[in-house]
Formats: C-alpha cells, structure tokens, sequence
C-alpha cells in the first residue's frame, strides 16, 4: 500500500513488532471470546462481540465505560485474507445499509518478521477533520493500550 499526501491527512497509524505469530494475532482480532479480553483500554471494556468474517459480513462490538453506559459499533468487512489482513468499515452497519454518521475504515496487516509479527493498524477517516477528532479523542493512547494488550494475548496462544 502506497501512502500519499491525501491519506497521510486522514490516516492514523499504529505499527508494532510483536513477538507473536500472525495466526495468533489474527486470532484475537477475529474470535469474539479473545476480542472481549483485549480489545478496549481500562476502564472501559468489550461486553459483547460477534462477526461474521467474510467480506460483506457484518460485525458488532459493545464497549461499555465505567458508568455502565454502553457503546455499540456496528460495522462491515471489506477485506479479509486469513492470517495476513482485515480491512472493516463503519460506513455500513449490516447489508449494505449505510450508517448514519461514517467515521473510519480499518485496514490491520500481520506481517512476519523475524521471530515475530510487523502488526500495523492504519485508520483511515472519512475527512480530515474526522482524523483530528479521532487523534483528540486519544487514539494513540488508547489503541496503543489495546495494541499492548493485543500482544500480551497473542503470545499465550
């Protein structure tokens, strides 16, 4: 994938060598049982996860903050190569139906590399605008967090 100017100011970037497989990490970003155990920095957490893993198939992860208030994000997947990459979208909630407000489109890459993984998450936003309220909500910080998580699992499977 090539990066140009016009997506370096939409895209946020999170790239990291994990001492884990790309089978492993693949695994807990597509097994609803192991995406509850990493997936949302404290104190928040995932209640519920499920997805149907195909391109077109839907998705749906329920974060729940400390207060009790819950989260849904619903979603599509566009792109799904075992192992190697998941490309997923909020442009779409189920079918093909578009969501209200479409914010991002995932595209996460596991790549071997040496005793590891090349794990990369590149977000990219609908504008640029949606970039900045993303980077000001705290995706460094809090996907960093899931990111750490993410490995600390994936190393134990």
């Amino acid at each position: 994938m090539t990066e140009t100017a016009d997506n370096a100011e939409r895209d946020l970037v999170l790239t990291r060598l994990i001492a884990a497989s790309p089978a492993a990490l693949y695994r807990c970003w597509t097994e609803p049982e192991l995406m509850r155990q990493w997936f949302t920095p404290p104190p928040f957490k995932t209640v519920h996860a499920e997805n149907d893993l195909r391109p077109g198939g839907s998705s749906l992860v329920v974060m729940q903050g400390p207060d009790g208030t819950e989260f849904p994000n619903r979603g599509i997947y566009l792109d799904v190569v075992p192992n190697e990459r998941i490309v997923f979208t909020d442009a779409y909630t189920s079918a093909w139906e578009p969501s209200q407000k479409p914010f991002m489109t995932g595209i996460l890459t596991f790549e071997p590399e040496g005793e590891g993984t090349r794990y990369t998450a590149r977000v990219r936003h609908w504008t640029a605008a949606d970039r900045e309220a993303h980077e000001k909500m705290g995706f460094h910080q809090g996907w960093g967090t899931a990111t750490d998580q993410l490995a600390a699992l994936a190393v134990t499977l």
